[in-house]
């Protein structure tokens, strides 16, 4: 079924073609291009019907289209990037299945100093955030598994119609750091209302996405033991 708007046609990808060629966007975001309230609307529309946690729908995203916001909203996203993770000087070695040493990383890098440059020109920017009773439910393994699977699918599903509709967007953290500075900017209550990422939202130049370089499925399964 296509679910696009006469203003606003879909790309028509197959669910298979979405999932696989959504794709983190810094470089290739349109940034003289505005993007209508009502298309990101229909993106929503979409994400809420994303699982959550006993259903409870405990989660918003805040969108960031005025200027002036937009640059102090950047602004503490750059200084959360260059604060860097807490962990990030960790002794132990970080899992990943990407050496950091390939031409890959080499790209990753690059596209992210663009994005450093150019994210306040970004025409909108998405904070996601969940709601919760009192911040120590994040205490837990158990609590962090409740309230993160219930925005994450919805914020991924947003991201996915976003593609169909020739969006692009991208996943970041940094300003994690400075949370507290970001909720006072947007007004966010603090103590209930937690902030997950911060999400570039653009047009993109060019339709023509691919999937990525990727490891072997077979070595992301595991069966009856670890």
């Amino acid at each position: 079924m296509n679910n696009s708007s006469p203003a606003y046609p879909a790309l028509g990808l197959t669910a298979d073609e979405v999932l696989t060629t959504t794709r983190a966007v810094r470089k290739r975001l349109d940034l003289t291009r505005p993007v209508p309230r009502e298309l990101i609307q229909e993106a929503v529309k979409v994400a809420t019907q994303a699982p959550t946690g006993r259903n409870q729908q405990q989660w918003d995203f805040i969108f960031i289209d005025d200027p002036a916001m937009k640059a102090k909203a950047a602004d503490i996203w750059r200084a959360g990037l260059m604060a860097g993770a807490p962990d990030e000087h960790d002794s132990a070695p970080l899992p990943t299945r990407m050496s950091f040493a390939s031409s890959e990383w080499r790209r990753i890098r690059g596209s992210l100093g663009h994005l450093v440059e150019h994210l306040h020109e970004v025409p909108v920017l998405m904070i996601p955030v969940v709601r919760v009773a009192r911040r120590a439910e994040l205490d837990s393994i158990r609590g962090q598994a409740h309230n993160w699977g219930s925005v994450i699918p919805a914020a991924w599903s947003f991201m996915l119609a976003a593609r169909e509709r020739g969006l692009g967007t991208v996943w970041t953290v940094a300003h994690l750091t400075y949370e507290r500075e970001m909720a006072d900017l947007l007004g966010i209550p603090f103590d209930n209302t937690v902030q997950v990422a911060l999400t570039p939202i653009a047009y993109t130049i060019g339709t023509d996405f691919k999937p990525a370089p990727r490891a072997d499925d077979r070595k992301f399964s595991h069966w009856n033991r670890w």
